[in-house]
């Protein structure tokens, strides 16, 4: 076995007597932990979050705007994709939808910039699955 890929069942922590299973159990096999459940919300916020970035285009996108200093202009966001305008377009939306993207316009133009709410989304991520 590879040993990368070896897991180790003691780091695992028992739960309530109420909800073990009813078969017998291998020797040496832990109870699972309980976890709470997310709030409909912030299961919501997630959910989007993660649809939107299962994109390798969204995830690219918004990889480029947070690395920008300022907004960024659509034209900007185009001329660095080998993409239609309209597609980079939806895409974007998605992501303003999701919550990672703020919008502005001036004028015919439109700029992006990420949310700053969504800055602690990683860090929630990693709260979650720790």
């Amino acid at each position: 076995m590879d040993s990368r890929h070896h897991i180790d069942i003691c780091q695992y922590v028992p739960m309530s007597p109420e909800k073990t299973a009813t078969r017998a159990r291998p020797e040496g096999c832990c109870l699972l932990q309980p976890i709470r459940p997310l709030s409909g919300r912030r299961q919501q916020r997630l959910l989007g979050a993660f649809k939107a970035l299962a994109d390798p285009t969204r995830l690219e996108i918004l990889r480029l705007i947070r690395a920008q200093t300022g907004p960024t202009c659509v034209c900007d966001i185009v001329d660095h994709f080998d993409l239609a305008q309209p597609t980079i377009s939806h895409h974007l939306k998605v992501l303003k939808d999701a919550g990672l993207l703020v919008h502005t316009r001036v004028g015919i133009w439109s700029f992006y910039a990420a949310d700053p709410q969504s800055a602690g989304l990683v860090e929630e991520t990693r709260g979650l699955l720790a």
